[in-house]
């Protein structure tokens, strides 16, 4: 069984270094490339003010942060829901030096959080398969067709929704396959749907357009990435 954890942080500014903490984290558990719906999300009291250009980006304020937990009293907690699984994380060393510096603060017997976790960075596969190309979240999920139309500011949970969508896309979208077919119901339709189609394409003679060769160099890329993550099947 693989069980995956999309995970997102929102914070109070954008440098560790300057102090900056965690405000807001989000997970969704995924178990063989399915997710499951189940998730850990909660809010922090960050002991410090949210910087008003952050506050633009995710919309969370000081005043709504004042009632919440601190991490040191949510630490378990999380570390439990992710402990031993992958952490897919889109520009992972953001968010991996935030929670190892949230940690490091709450002098608990806790290890940085690589030392439980292995953690895939999906920005930086983005950028082998894209290169000089736009890999933000946003233009992911455009270049993947993910709607993200509900993305009026950050957040940890849409990220990690939009951030699954985008990452079972860049592997292979075998997710998306299996979970169009599961419904025995949508299979047959599909399958009556399929059945016209075939028909219909051998009334007529089809044109075949070859790969040229830079794509199939580019294939060829992305086939090794995905022997590198261990989830290559048509190699």
């Amino acid at each position: 069984m693989l069980r995956q954890i999309i995970l997102d942080t929102e914070t109070t500014g954008l440098r560790v270094e300057d102090g900056h903490r965690i405000i807001e984290i989000g997970c969704l558990e995924m178990i063989n490339r399915r997710l499951t719906g189940e998730s850990y999300h909660q809010y922090m009291n960050p002991q410090r003010e949210v910087e008003a250009a952050a506050v633009a980006i995710h919309g969370i304020t000081n005043e709504f942060l004042q009632d919440k937990p601190l991490f040191a009293q949510v630490v378990d907690e999380f570390m439990k829901f992710v402990n031993g699984d992958e952490l897919i994380i889109h520009n992972a060393p953001f968010d991996t030096a935030f929670l190892n510096h949230e940690i490091l603060l709450t002098r608990s017997t806790f290890k940085p959080i690589t030392d439980y976790c292995k953690v895939i960075d999906t920005l930086h596969m983005a950028r082998q398969l894209h290169p000089g190309q736009r890999n933000s979240l946003d233009a992911l999920c455009k270049r993947y067709g993910v709607d993200n139309s509900k993305r009026d500011l950050h957040g940890a949970l849409v990220d990690t929704d939009l951030l699954a969508q985008v990452y079972l896309a860049m592997t292979g979208g075998q997710g998306s396959f299996f979970d169009a077919i599961s419904d025995s119901k949508t299979s047959s339709a599909s399958q009556r749907a399929n059945t016209v189609q075939v028909l219909a394409l051998e009334k007529h003679d089809l044109c075949v357009l070859h790969a040229a060769p830079d794509e199939l160099d580019e294939h060829a890329k992305y086939l090794e990435l995905l022997k590198k993550l261990g989830k290559c099947a048509w190699d």
